[in-house]
């Protein structure tokens, strides 16, 4: 067993297309998705221990314990009971990435975790088995775990990798305008409301391939961005803003309710998002990027 101190970036994800085609009996819903990892992320660290333990930093002000019923914690407890490790970890949690935001902060912690502690406690684990084992935790994780730009299917079991020739660098900025949302009670407006129009998913990866944001369908698609709308309007305001600022492309994440924008370079990006600021200075906006499968963003 390792006795390295592991330091793990745990990357937020945009949904750039969404679609919702059906319900299982057991109320999970049937997704069809193109997703991808960007630059902002979470700070996990992992060190070994005798007992497993989980800290919130929180910078500038100190550290926090954090309870059992946590999703790291959770993740850490499937594993060890999947091998039978009987080693403890203690964990280190530095958050960047906004809750409840719909940019799967807490599915790549999870998976965060479970990558980590596959090292450091050599269970030797592959990707196949460590994604079976993130989807008990929740449907955004075994895409997590995978990482790039992927294609995700089913309830979020099938997870595809989509060719490097589309796994282009798109500078971005993300807000997150209102407060979180809950994913449920979001799902359940889905259900009440009007059938959503699919998502342009072809035309989305015809962009990518050619490379052109100017290309990029406006709005991709998201069936959850009509609901989560009317239940907090100042998403569609933060859309209409990117859009204002001279984004290509501009939508709602996963069931919201941050929204990011597609810029055609990074200068044009960097003036949007000093312009927001001055505009909007207690706006929650970040600058980024998406990942490509094989990059990472690592931290001191």
């Amino acid at each position: 067993m390792t006795t390295v101190s592991l330091k793990i970036p745990a990357h937020a994800k945009i949904n750039w297309s969404l679609d919702i085609l059906g319900q299982r009996g057991d109320g999970y819903h049937l997704m069809s998705m193109i997703m991808q990892q960007v630059t902002l992320c979470d700070h996990v660290e992992i060190r070994p221990a005798d007992t497993l333990s989980l800290t919130l930093r929180i910078p500038g002000i100190g550290n926090l314990p954090l309870g059992e019923d946590n999703l790291m914690m959770r993740a850490a407890r499937l594993l060890a009971g999947h091998t039978g490790v009987r080693a403890g970890a203690a964990m280190f949690l530095t958050k960047y990435i906004p809750i409840q935001a719909g940019l799967g902060g807490g599915s790549a912690d999870a998976a965060a975790v479970l990558n980590g502690l596959n090292a450091l406690w050599n269970t030797g684990l592959e990707q196949e088995t460590l994604e079976r084992l993130g989807l008990e935790l929740g449907a955004d994780v075994p895409f997590c775990l995978r990482g790039g730009l992927c294609r995700v299917e089913g309830i979020g079991e099938k997870v595809t990798s989509l060719p490097e020739r589309l796994q282009r660098h798109w500078p971005l900025i993300l807000m997150q305008p209102c407060e979180g949302l809950s994913t449920g009670a979001v799902f359940r407006a889905w259900h009440a409301a009007d059938a959503p129009v699919p998502a342009d998913t072809e035309g989305l990866l015809k962009a990518m391939e050619a490379g052109d944001p100017a290309l990029l369908p406006r709005t991709p698609g998201n069936a959850l961005e009509p609901v989560s709308r009317s239940m907090r309007p100042e998403i569609e305001k933060a859309v209409n803003l990117l859009f204002d600022r001279g984004a290509v492309c501009a939508q709602m994440s996963g069931s919201g309710p941050s929204v990011y924008g597609v810029f055609r370079d990074e200068k044009e990006r960097n003036r949007a998002l000093a312009s927001i600021r001055l505009a909007h200075p207690k706006a929650a906006v970040w600058a980024c990027a998406t990942l490509g499968g094989k990059e990472l963003v690592l931290f001191d």
